[in-house]
């Protein structure tokens, strides 16, 4: 039930619930959360509603996957008559404007921008936090003149509605999360000078991760070297055929946190790819002979026969570098494989009682209908992030 001191708010875009983890454990109310794809939403709904029941879910919105564009069209009167929603948070699927990707101005996704602030029109909350990938902040056209940014687009869009606006691009890993993850974020208050949000982040960040019991700083060794082959491996619980991973004893405070609630007599989704001799080959060249963190020369790739843009090897004494929805863009940094879905989930700082669902991976085609686990992931918001600012936008 919510608790009218809180703040409530509705989840835009929600995938697997990053920032709704983030801002359960901040103590806000969540309404509801909106998510198209079914398994993404069936990970949102096994951790927050089933296990945790955060939401005070309205009677008259089915706990189902939904388009946004269908709430919009299905629920345009109950969304209007929503009194006193303190918050909406999200941003649109951030594909198409990546700068990782190919970037596409007529990606169908981007288009959602348009669907965001129609919601916004209709709710009319109090305050918004919107996060979405750096690209956001970079025109499509060629050249120096690269054309307005969805970013301009939206800034104007939401001061035309009433909202003062603020917004910077964030790293990451200086909030202590264990990857170098640089997002657009942009808070929108009507009542409130947004900058004092961005304001508040730094200055209660040294005690937020102090009480967390970790430090400002942590390497891809800190996130996940407990969770190395070497700790031993059992059947995989889930796909028959495969082996998973067994806890080793925690060595940084970074694993202690992550397992602090977690009660599971095994890693969850720590499923080791089947990897072909020849991978495993392959990946134990680039162990002795590539320089970690730095992007696998393209001689390299070639004699491989890969054409991947960007293949490195994860340096375990730096932040991991941005995670992408791929899980073979990385070499673990000291066994010849790729990192697996419990190891992604550490280091978008979901902690080890989160347990995903659905496929694994997926491939061609399928790549635009399906989001198996590790793109739920790679999606994400770190919940950690997500905790400090639900503490900062609690109090705004």
């Amino acid at each position: 039930m919510v608790n009218e001191n809180q703040v409530s708010y509705i989840d835009l875009f929600a995938g697997c619930g990053g920032i709704s983890l983030g801002l359960h454990n901040a103590g806000l109310n969540g309404l509801f959360a909106i998510e198209k794809n079914p398994t993404a939403f069936e990970t949102l709904q096994y951790n927050l509603i089933d296990k945790r029941n955060h939401f005070d879910w309205p009677e008259w919105l089915p706990t189902t996957c939904y388009d946004i564009n269908d709430i919009l069209k299905e629920y345009r009167e109950n969304l209007s008559s929503l009194k006193e929603v303190d918050l909406v948070v999200g941003g649109p699927p951030c594909q198409g404007f990546s700068m990782t990707g190919r970037r596409n101005e007529s990606d169908i996704r981007n288009k959602l921008v348009s669907s965001y602030i129609k919601f916004i029109e209709l709710v009319q909350p109090d305050t918004l936090f919107f996060e979405n990938v750096r690209g956001f902040t970079v025109g499509f056209l060629k050249g120096k003149s690269r054309g307005e940014a969805y970013s301009e687009k939206i800034v104007k869009e939401l001061t035309d509605h009433g909202y003062n606006v603020e917004a910077h691009v964030l790293d990451f890993s200086k909030y202590g999360v264990p990857q170098n993850r640089k997002r657009f974020i942009l808070i929108g208050s009507k009542n409130n000078d947004p900058k004092k949000f961005f304001e508040q982040i730094e200055k209660k960040k040294s005690k937020f991760l102090k009480d967390k019991g970790i430090p400002k700083t942590n390497t891809i060794h800190d996130a996940i070297s407990d969770l190395e082959r070497k700790h031993g491996e059992i059947n995989s619980p889930d796909t028959p055929g495969f082996k998973a991973g067994k806890y080793g004893v925690s060595t940084s405070k970074f694993q202690k946190l992550m397992r602090k609630n977690c009660d599971l007599e095994h890693p969850d989704s720590h499923r080791f790819a089947n990897h072909r001799q020849n991978t495993i080959e392959k990946y134990e060249y680039i162990l002795n002979k590539c320089e970690s963190g730095k992007n696998i020369k393209k001689s390299v790739k070639e004699s491989f026969g890969t054409k991947k843009r960007c293949m490195k090897l994860l340096d375990p004494n730096e932040p991991s570098p941005t995670l992408t929805t791929n899980p073979d863009d990385y070499v673990h940094y000291n066994e010849p494989r790729i990192m697996t879905v419990r190891e992604f989930a550490r280091i978008q700082t979901f902690d080890d009682s989160y347990e995903f669902k659905g496929k694994y991976t997926t491939g061609g085609k399928m790549r635009k209908l399906e989001v198996p686990r590790y793109t739920q992931i790679g999606n994400a918001i770190p919940p950690l992030f997500g905790e400090l600012a639900g503490l900062v936008l609690n109090k705004f």
